[in-house]
């Protein structure tokens, strides 16, 4: 009997025990279809302002965690910069005979990143960016190898960084031909001989280009949640919505090869930065993505854009390159014909190309009335489309956020549970 009392107690906090934490399921379960309730509402059109406060949380609390394992882990990068900072300044504020070796890599620096600018105002924008190829790097190689080309020489430069610069003309295009000295070459100018004098610049133009690219990579990436990533091979039973874009997914992570992204890179493609996107929504590895890129837009794009630019502006090298086409075209059937009709036409547009003074086009609309052009519609779809794909990263992000923030009200949840459950036992 004395041992039937002892139990009744015990049995009776066992009676009791499965009714607490009924409720407290009910508790949890209530807690999580909020939740779900408040990630569904976090949108930009719905809370945009609570949605754009969370993806600066969010944004701000990445970046502090980056910022603080740099600065404990990375005691001999502080070291170093101090050390380059330290160095720098003293070379600039002191006097001696550093002066004019100092002046020689400032000029270097602005040589450098004048070009890499170009290509980044070049790329960026969804392709509706400052087209800078057209504008700077075309009309400097043509106008060195047309200078080339009177003069009989290629060493027209007084320094490597003797190019077009920012309120700066080179130094060689005003200049006579004999103040350069007679001419080395009587005949034709070698093409990699020309190539080598403008080859550096047009490289610091395609490494621009290539960084132009990452912002869209960076941007999708910010929005793709861990999770994400872990659930491409997961099975998915969710209905032909789902089941479609995961399917869509494997096959961007299966063809988003480096050699597809070479090849998307090193032709002039307006779509890229949609790749780029692309590769960063769906988990391509960084170094993958950009090597590719800077392969394919600094070295094999660049090259192909610049020996055309050459070739065009090159009389001697085109009379050539002209005399081969007519002679291996000259054996297909049907096409000899045509092709003194076609030569005339590329002649016809390097002159166009080349002249300094272009008649004024009789379409040019009205000051003050709106033209309807193929380019006007390109680049609204163009940042139509970027404005949607930002609007989805931030929602994205702000709800990545908030789910952090509910799994840490859980855990808060669950350890009360514990608590209270291990109080009655303790008692």
């Amino acid at each position: 009997m004395q041992e039937r009392e002892i139990e009744e107690p015990g049995a009776a906090r066992r009676g009791m025990g499965p009714a607490i934490v009924a409720g407290e399921d009910r508790g949890l379960s209530e807690l999580r279809r909020k939740h779900r309730a408040d990630l569904k509402r976090l949108t930009m059109t719905s809370q945009p302002f609570k949605t754009s406060a969370f993806f600066l949380l969010a944004i701000a609390q990445s970046s502090g965690r980056t910022w603080s394992s740099v600065l404990k882990k990375g005691s001999w990068l502080k070291i170093v910069v101090l050390s380059i900072v330290a160095t720098w300044g003293l070379l600039l504020f002191t006097d001696g005979p550093h002066e004019k070796h100092v002046q020689e890599l400032l000029w270097y620096v602005r040589f450098g990143l004048w070009w890499i600018i170009l290509g980044v105002a070049s790329s960026i924008g969804f392709g509706s960016g400052l087209h800078t190829f057209v504008l700077y790097l075309a009309p400097h190689v043509a106008l060195f190898t047309i200078k080339a080309v009177q003069c009989g020489r290629v060493d027209l430069k007084s320094a490597p960084y003797d190019t077009i610069l920012l309120k700066r003309m080179p130094s060689w295009l005003d200049k006579d031909c004999l103040e350069f000295g007679p001419p080395i070459y009587q005949e034709t100018i070698p093409f990699s001989k020309i190539l080598q004098k403008v080859y550096l610049e047009a490289v610091l133009w395609g490494i621009g280009t290539a960084l132009g690219e990452l912002p869209p990579y960076f941007l999708s990436r910010a929005g793709c949640t861990i999770d994400e990533l872990q659930d491409f091979n997961a099975p998915v039973t969710e209905g032909f919505p789902s089941l479609t874009l995961h399917r869509a997914k494997q096959w961007i992570l299966s063809h988003f090869s480096f050699s597809i992204i070479l090849l998307l890179a090193s032709v002039p493609n307006p779509l890229f930065d949609f790749a780029g996107m692309l590769c960063g929504q769906f988990g391509v590895p960084f170094w993958k993505f950009f090597l590719a890129t800077l392969i394919g837009k600094a070295i094999i794009k660049v090259s192909i854009q610049i020996t055309s630019v050459i070739t065009l502006c090159n009389n001697q090298l085109l009379d050539l390159v002209e005399k081969w086409v007519i002679w291996a075209f000259g054996f297909v059937p049907g096409v000899a014909s045509v092709l003194p009709s076609l030569v005339a036409k590329l002649k016809t547009a390097k002159d166009k190309f080349l002249s300094a003074h272009v008649a004024a086009s009789a379409s040019i609309a009205v000051k003050g009335k709106w033209n309807l052009s193929f380019t006007l519609i390109w680049n609204t779809v163009m940042w139509l489309m970027a404005i949607n794909f930002i609007i989805q990263i931030v929602t994205s992000t702000a709800q990545g956020y908030l789910r952090t923030q509910q799994e840490l009200e859980i855990s808060k949840k669950l350890l009360e549970i514990e608590l209270s459950a291990s109080e009655p036992s303790s008692g």
